[in-house]
């Protein structure tokens, strides 16, 4: 899809925005005007994709243009690496190895799983990219109609582990053939993180990254400020409700929840985030919203406090600069646990939607 140009600055009269234009053609743009370019390039990591370049200058086209450019190939080289679905990626091929034979991987590939086998330990287990068999074992359930029995868990668990992994300087191998490792809660962070630089190396004043609305943003916004992101509310399947608006720059905001993707199996949902440690789903928290300096740790978080729920917000280190959102409970009846910083970054205050009943609250 070809990059449209966004208004960065809306004039009230027509005329005087022609005026502009005709003048940035003749002369060039005044010094310091924003300039903001995006795009929403398709088929990127199976979602949807928003790429945005924010530029000043005479060669503001050329500077956007490029960083749009190099961020969507930065994404689409994390997919043909980390990806489960593609059967000739690192992490394929991985997967697929018999027990023992070294696979070589790449240093990026090996940088997540590294990042990965630390949020591990830093979660208790409640964060594991090696528990793939348990999660292609409730994904096959799932598409049956039927629970898993109590042995294809056993056998399942038996197969995950960190245990079942060794990292090398090059590569990694496992100890038994069952093994797998996925990265989808951690590697579409880290290719946000990838592109954000890509954009950032090409002199842009501002860049904003969206994937699968993870986001990493930094500079300034079309409007000269901060980025603004809302915090949607996930008691609203339409959209349209949400707790409040972060305001940021050079920082990442992941959310992770169990509303829009599940299983139903005997008329019960399945959410689609299993606790690695029983194997089995879990709706402890219907959101989770995580701050971070990178999206591989914001995405990563989410999905551990999504296991760990408002009991995990004491497991982030609060020298870290990761903050974070969990809603906990149902639509009737929910409270909100958050971060002393996530608060500071809000544009407005978090506030209970007006057609909620009033026993939600704050904490």
């Amino acid at each position: 899809m070809k990059p449209r140009r966004l208004a960065v600055v809306v004039v009230g009269l027509a005329g005087l925005l022609l005026i502009a234009l005709l003048i940035r053609q003749a002369f060039g743009p005044p010094a310091g005007t924003l300039y903001s370019l995006s795009t929403a390039p398709r088929g990127v990591m199976g979602t949807e994709c928003g790429l945005q370049a924010v530029a000043a200058g005479r060669d503001a086209d050329e500077r956007m243009n490029r960083a749009l450019g190099d961020a969507e190939q930065a994404l689409r080289q994390v997919e043909m690496r980390m990806s489960t679905y593609i059967e000739l990626t690192e992490l394929s091929r991985l997967n697929a190895a018999p027990a023992g034979q070294v696979v070589k991987l790449s240093p990026e590939t090996l940088t997540v799983l590294r990042l990965a086998r630390d949020l591990h330990a830093q979660t208790d287990g409640a964060f594991d990219v090696t528990c793939l068999p348990v999660f292609r074992l409730w994904a096959r359930a799932g598409k049956a109609g039927r629970l898993p029995t109590a042995e294809e868990l056993a056998a399942a668990k038996s197969a995950s582990g960190w245990d079942k992994f060794e990292l090398l300087p090059d590569g990694a191998r496992k100890a038994v053939a069952e093994a797998g490792v996925g990265l989808g809660g951690i590697a579409k962070g880290y290719a946000i993180d990838l592109a954000a630089e890509a954009m950032l190396r090409t002199g842009c004043q501002g860049g904003l990254v969206d994937v699968g609305g993870d986001i990493r943003c930094f500079g300034l916004s079309s409007r000269g400020g901060k980025w603004r992101i809302a915090v949607n509310s996930p008691f609203a399947p339409g959209g349209g409700e949400f707790f409040g608006t972060l305001e940021l720059t050079g920082l990442a905001v992941c959310t992770s929840g169990n509303y829009e993707r599940y299983s139903v199996i005997g008329g019960k949902k399945y959410s689609h985030i299993v606790d690695p440690r029983t194997a089995m789903p879990v709706d402890t928290a219907p959101s989770v919203t995580i701050v971070a300096p990178t999206a591989a740790l914001a995405d990563g978080w989410a999905t551990a406090l999504s296991v760990l729920g408002e009991a995990g917000l004491k497991r982030i280190d609060p020298d870290s600069g990761i903050e974070a959102l969990v809603v906990m409970g149902g639509p009737d009846d929910y409270h909100l646990a958050q971060t002393p910083g996530f608060a500071k970054l809000l544009r407005e205050p978090i506030t209970l939607p007006a057609t909620r009943p009033g026993r939600g609250g704050t904490r």
